[in-house]
């Protein structure tokens, strides 16, 4: 097996029994995480500073945004969400609250605000991204799309980024290819583990 379909089975596979684990938990247990989450991603200092934070809307068992996203909203802070293009690559919008979020494609949630375009994360003060699984290194493993990887790519140099995860999701180490990103920090319910 050559070592690119090697690192692309490996990944399908992590990919595979990490989302087995998050479809296992039930919507108390999601609640729960989400407002720990929430909580723990409110105490960082860069967090804090930021007057703009780019984000994205949780779907499905992913750890819970929404209420995060509504507490930055309601005091002031400039939420920049993704909007998932053709090409895979992310646009970005201005959160305009609770009710301004529209169905997208993928089972997707995306702001109705005006596009601003993939240089947009340039403006953030810091960035919480998704993942499936963080390693010790702060390498992320994605749904597969590349989309986040390619936006963290345009991201400032050291500028704060944050992954949000379940505690089972900070594993010793994950797949790396070369177009994949590193994050700062991961975020679990339980702990904030600054990475790099």
């Amino acid at each position: 097996m050559a070592a690119d379909d090697r690192l692309l089975s490996d990944k399908a596979t992590l990919r595979a029994r990490l989302l087995h684990g998050r479809a296992r938990l039930d919507a108390a247990e999601r609640a729960e995480a989400g407002a720990a989450l929430r909580e723990r991603v409110l105490a960082i200092p860069e967090i804090q500073a930021a007057q703009v934070v780019a984000a994205y809307v949780s779907v499905g068992a992913e750890p819970a945004t929404r209420d995060l996203l509504d507490g930055w909203h309601a005091a002031g802070v400039t939420v920049l969400l993704p909007v998932l293009l053709a090409d895979r690559d992310l646009d970005w919008s201005v959160y305009g609250g609770p009710g301004t979020l529209r169905p997208a494609e993928r089972g997707l949630l995306e702001p109705v605000g005006d596009r601003m375009g993939v240089a947009a994360l340039s403006s953030a003060g810091a960035i919480v991204v998704p993942a499936l699984a963080v390693d010790l290194a702060g390498w992320r493993l994605g749904r597969g799309g590349g989309s986040y990887d390619r936006a963290l790519a345009r991201a400032p140099a050291g500028l704060f980024t944050a992954a949000l995860v379940y505690d089972g999701e900070v594993l010793a180490s994950v797949p790396v290819g070369p177009d994949d990103r590193p994050v700062c920090a991961a975020v679990t319910p339980d702990r904030l583990l600054r990475l790099r």
